[in-house]
């Protein structure tokens, strides 16, 4: 199942990948949880569908579970960043890391029937850690640049999507916010039942 037969994009996902990541795994109602990197094939259709691997990327369980590692770090920076709160150590080392392990160059080899010629030494993690390192970085740029102060967490619980608010807007999508109406209608109704 797509993200968006269940939820179309948050507000900014198309203009940061690092949102649309972080939101790639949605709280539904009733306790339930959708997980688009909860698979190495559903790992690498993600990234297929974004333009961040090739469709016989071959992504494994271990590298699966780095997407998911990276995408909960900048879960933790977004929300810091939301909340006012210094961003966290190990959020900050996580994404540092995947900056830095970006493949910049393809190694030169030696074969006896080829000679001399330049091939990655495992493609597949080459992929995923090029994957990494510009999800990053577009999650760096969002967090220290003109659209930080847009940043902001659904506010329509049980989601933990994040959006870019545009005016007074805090819901990452129309079901979030009939749901959050929807709930203050109720209180009101209950509320002054109760009163009266």
């Amino acid at each position: 199942m797509a993200p968006e037969s269940v939820l179309p994009p948050a507000p900014g996902a198309e203009q940061y990948a690092a949102l649309d990541f972080a939101n790639s795994t949605v709280a539904l109602p009733g306790g339930q949880f959708l997980d688009f990197l909860g698979t190495p094939a559903a790992a690498n259709q993600w990234l297929v569908e974004r333009g961040l691997a090739p469709v016989d990327a071959g992504i494994q369980e271990m590298c699966a579970t780095r997407l998911r590692a990276l995408r909960e770090q900048i879960r933790a920076l977004f929300a810091s960043r939301v909340d006012g709160m210094p961003a966290p150590v190990d959020a900050l080392a996580a994404v540092n890391d995947a900056l830095t392990k970006a493949p910049t160059a393809s190694l030169l080899h030696w074969d006896s029937d080829r000679g001399l010629y330049r091939a990655s030494s495992h493609p597949t993690t080459q992929i995923v850690d090029h994957a990494l390192a510009i999800l990053a970085a577009d999650a760096a740029d969002l967090l220290t640049g003109s659209d930080a102060e847009r940043l902001t967490a659904c506010g329509s619980p049980p989601c933990t999507r994040f959006l870019l608010r545009h005016g007074r807007r805090h819901w990452c999508s129309t079901r979030c916010g009939d749901r959050a109406r929807a709930a203050r209608a109720y209180a009101r109704r209950t509320g002054s039942t109760r009163t009266n």
